[in-house]
Formats: C-alpha cells, sequence, structure tokens
C-alpha cells in the first residue's frame, strides 16, 4: 500500500508504538469511569478525547520523521527563546491549586486546548544539548567556554519549569546530566554542574520558605511527600499509593478488562496511576507486557543512535529518546512505591494530550534519525549494484 511506502525508519519504533496506543484505549476507557461518573459526562467522550489525542500524536510523529534530523539543530537555537517566553507566560498566570503554584499549562485560544510548556522545553532542551555537545565533540573545551552556550540556557529554562514542577525540572536535569557524559563532557565540569543545581535548588527553596506565597505552599509539598514517604505517615499521597497497592494486589488474579474496582477510588487512575489499573486488570501479564515494550522500545533507541551517520545523530537520538523510557520506569515504581508520588505520566498510555504529543514528538524525531540512515544504505546499495538504478528507470 502507498501509505506504508511513506512510512520511514525504524520498523520495530513503529510496531512498538503502536502496540502501546492501541493496548492504552481500554484502560483509559476503563479508568476514565471515575472521571465521567464526577463530572456527569459519558465515559465514551473520554474514549473519544484519547483516540484524538493520539490521532494527533502520531500525524504529529509522522510529520516529524519526514523532516531531515540535520534541521533539529537549527529548529533548537530557535526554539529555545520561544521555550523561554512560553514558560514566562505560563509561569506568569500564577495559577493555583489550594494554595500552591499550579502554573504548569498554557490555553491555545484558537482550538480551546490547554498545553503543557514544561513537556515541549524538556524535548527542546535535549535537542539543543545534543547540537552543543555535536559541535564540541572533537575539541578541547573549558569549563568557563561552556557556561554561556550550554548552561545558561539549560539553567534558565529550569528555574522556570521548577516551582510548578519539581519531578520534571528533576527527570530533565538527570538526562541532561547523562547525555552530557555520553557525549564527552569532561566528568570534573559536570561535577561542578551538579553542585551547582544543588546549590540553586537549595536556594530557590530557601527563598520560597521565607514567603507565605504558592512558592511557600509548592514547597511544602515537596518536603511532606518526601518525609512521608521515608516515614510512611498518612497523607494524601499515600492514599493514592494504599489504592494503588490494593490494586496491583488485587492483580494476583485479574479482574478482567473494565473490571477495576480502585479506579472509582484512586484519584488520577487514567493518568498517574494507570499502571495499578492495568495490574488490578490483567494481572502480571499487562505488567509484563508493558515493562518488555518500553525494554524493547530502549533496544531500539540505542541500536538507532549506534547506526547513526553523524554524532549529532547519536546525541539526538539518546537524549529525546532516554526520557522516554526514564520517565515510563518512574510511572511504574510510584504505583509500587519504589518512588514518591512525582505525576508523572505513563507514556503513549496514560490519558493526557501534551504528554502523548511531545512523546510522539521525541519518536518522530527518533525515525527521522533512523530514515537517514536507511537512505544512506539504500544510496550504498544502488552504487554496489548500478543495474537496480537502470531497472527502475526502465
Amino acid at each position: 500500500m502507498n501509505i506504508f511506502k511513506q512510512i520511514k525508519g525504524d520498523k520495530a519504533i513503529w510496531a512498538i508504538v503502536t502496540l502501546l496506543a492501541i493496548f492504552s484505549f481500554l484502560p483509559v476507557y476503563s479508568a476514565a469511569s471515575n472521571l465521567a461518573n464526577s463530572g456527569n459526562t459519558n465515559t465514551f467522550s473520554f474514549f473519544i478525547k484519547h483516540f484524538m489525542h493520539l490521532f494527533l500524536g502520531f500525524a504529529i510523529m509522522y510529520g516529524v520523521h519526514k523532516v531531515p534530523y540535520k534541521y533539529f539543530r537549527g529548529l533548537s537555537m530557535v526554539m529555545i527563546p520561544i521555550v523561554f517566553v512560553l514558560l514566562v507566560i505560563t509561569m506568569l498566570q500564577g495559577t493555583t491549586i489550594q494554595g500552591a503554584n499550579a502554573s504548569r499549562w498554557i490555553q491555545i485560544p484558537v482550538v480551546g486546548v490547554s498545553f503543557q510548556t514544561s513537556t515541549l522545553a524538556a524535548v527542546v532542551l535535549m535537542v539543543y544539548v545534543a547540537r552543543y555537545l555535536s559541535k564540541i565533540s572533537d575539541k578541547e573545551v573549558s569549563f568557563k567556554e561552556t557556561i554561556l552556550p550550554l548552561w545558561a540556557p539549560v539553567f534558565l529554562i529550569l528555574m522556570l519549569i521548577l516551582p510548578a514542577n519539581f519531578s520534571t525540572t528533576a527527570i530533565v536535569f538527570t538526562m541532561i546530566m547523562m547525555l552530557t557524559f555520553i557525549g564527552g563532557y569532561p566528568i570534573k565540569y559536570l561535577g561542578i554542574i551538579v553542585v551547582s543545581g544543588i546549590i540553586a535548588l537549595a536556594f530557590f527553596v530557601l527563598i520560597a520558605k521565607a514567603t507565605t506565597g504558592p512558592l511557600n505552599v509548592k514547597v511544602t509539598t515537596w518536603e511532606n511527600r518526601i518525609l512521608n514517604y521515608s516515614n510512611n505517615e498518612d497523607t494524601e499521597a499515600d492514599y493514592q499509593i494504599e489504592k494503588a497497592k490494593i490494586a496491583i494486589a488485587t492483580g494476583i488474579t485479574p479482574l478482567g478488562p473494565g473490571k477495576s474496582v480502585q479506579k472509582n477510588f484512586l484519584p488520577q487512575s487514567s493518568s498517574d496511576f494507570i499502571f495499578a489499573i492495568i495490574i488490578e486488570e490483567y494481572g502480571l501479564y499487562g505488567g509484563v507486557f508493558l515493562l518488555v515494550l518500553y525494554s524493547w522500545l530502549l533496544f531500539r533507541i540505542v541500536i538507532v543512535s549506534q547506526k547513526s551517520d553523524t554524532i549529532f545523530g547519536k546525541l539526538l537520538v539518546l537524549g529525546v529518546g532516554l526520557p522516554i523510557v526514564f520517565q515510563a520506569l518512574i510511572n511504574m515504581a510510584v504505583a509500587v512505591e519504589l518512588f514518591p508520588v512525582t505525576g508523572q505520566t505513563l507514556p503513549l498510555i496514560s490519558s493526557g494530550g501534551t504528554s502523548i504529543w511531545m512523546t510522539c514528538l521525541a519518536i518522530g524525531i527518533i525515525l527521522s534519525v533512523s530514515a537517514k540512515r536507511e537512505e544512506l544504505k539504500e544510496q550504498e546499495d544502488a552504487e554496489d549494484n548500478p543495474l537496480s538504478i537502470l531497472s527502475e528507470a526502465i
């Protein structure tokens, strides 16, 4: 078929993403019944909404994978100031929930949907770091040389994300540290950056604690989550974990698709804690199935990175690909109480438009890199076999 001829890039990644998307429908439809009941709406509307999010996500992925990945180098330079402005606008909205800073979304007036700017910032920042690391890959640089072009944008953007979303800030910072290490950035300089990051976070916390506004409430929430996780005290977060653990324990004898009980009690059952609902309904088979898919995705990301023809391509794939798998593991770890509650979704499974779209954007970039490798391989094969060119011409 014509449509399949238009699809380029690593076929295994296409298959993994499609399987995750198809698998997501039943858990989201089941878990959304709680939201539908509380909002007096039809459960099927959440199914349609999830379908539209995935449809647009796949459209983004298809469009992006058609763009030669070399263009992302320049686009990252253009997008950094745009992302900076979007984050500032988001923060200036001053949205609060229960007194805490919750300025994570901006409203897109034309289409009437909200968009979480930090997720776009995370992808753009990883591309930007990959671009810079590829630029200095064959040079010896001093720490002073890298402060303005590399670390200044990183810290500025992370400081704008931090007030409303600590977990995303921590994940992006960790991923940047990992990418710079893989990219050959001197370890002694990375130590300086880690210490600087800790000092900046401590300084932010001290300032927030000295105030009486939303930042103080937010920082207090972070502290309570960490302390309560360590001390096993009863809080709202522990209530979520307890319900998630009940759902997972029930999964020893799975209830079957759509028959979850804890979805009626577990907040964010269709997003942050959907893994627990999947275990409750599909048992260990459902959990292992997801683990296999994400592990397979990680394997293919590494393969595509290794086969890329440029340093930028290698770092680009790892930069946008590793956070997807890392986020999935964190989501699962939260559900089984290996991590404090973070609010991170399960990529391509949880409901939520921005998460799906940015994951598809990242995967589209990976597919663009692998498509270039396929193109080069076809050219090499054609050069080795001139008769194939003649037969095509005829």
